[in-house]
């Protein structure tokens, strides 16, 4: 790779970096061919692309956002892919999901709105993360309940006021 490639490379990592909201750094060393491909087709079902990076330029990319990535450069070892991704939670089901029919890809580490995860063992945790949007439907559905609570109640109120009033109204003096 030319010295011009690797550049442009760095900067194109560089500005996925620093507007990523969350990605996640994998191992998919050992799977063959039709594996990966695999892989790769699930990832784009799910809107989360799929790049095999070197770790040194991934590092020099890292290094340029301004952010501080320093924790994920122990792990930037062996073959390392990167999934970017909206939805913060989706590249942790889809990990989990696809070993059960293969051993890999095994989480290095995730940057999820700001948090840093490191090593295999927070997928469980990064499954249960819920996303923005979840977290504001959540929001909003706690504003709600109170003024759903009041309006059921004035309307069960207004009926049975009104069917007290008729069978008054239809009593016999």
């Amino acid at each position: 790779m030319k010295k011009e490639e690797k550049t442009q490379l760095i900067e194109s990592l560089t500005e996925q970096l620093k507007g990523a909201s969350s990605f996640y750094l994998t191992d998919t060393s050992t799977l063959n061919a039709a594996t990966t491909s695999r892989l790769r087709r699930t990832c784009f079902k799910k809107n989360v692309q799929l790049r095999v990076v070197k770790n040194s330029l991934l590092q020099k990319a890292m290094e340029r956002t301004g952010k501080s990535f320093e924790e994920f450069y122990p792990v930037l070892t062996g073959p390392t892919s990167i999934m970017f991704c909206e939805v913060a939670n989706e590249p942790a089901r889809l990990i989990k999901e696809f070993r059960k029919a293969a051993p890999k890809p095994s989480l290095k580490g995730a940057y999820v709105e700001e948090c840093i995860y490191l090593g295999d063992n927070q997928l469980d945790v990064l499954i249960n993360v819920k996303s923005k949007f979840e977290l504001l439907g959540d929001l909003i559905g706690l504003l709600q309940s109170p003024t759903k609570n009041v309006m059921s109640a004035l309307q069960s109120g207004s009926n049975k006021l009104a069917g007290i009033v008729k069978t008054l109204s239809e009593k016999p003096e």
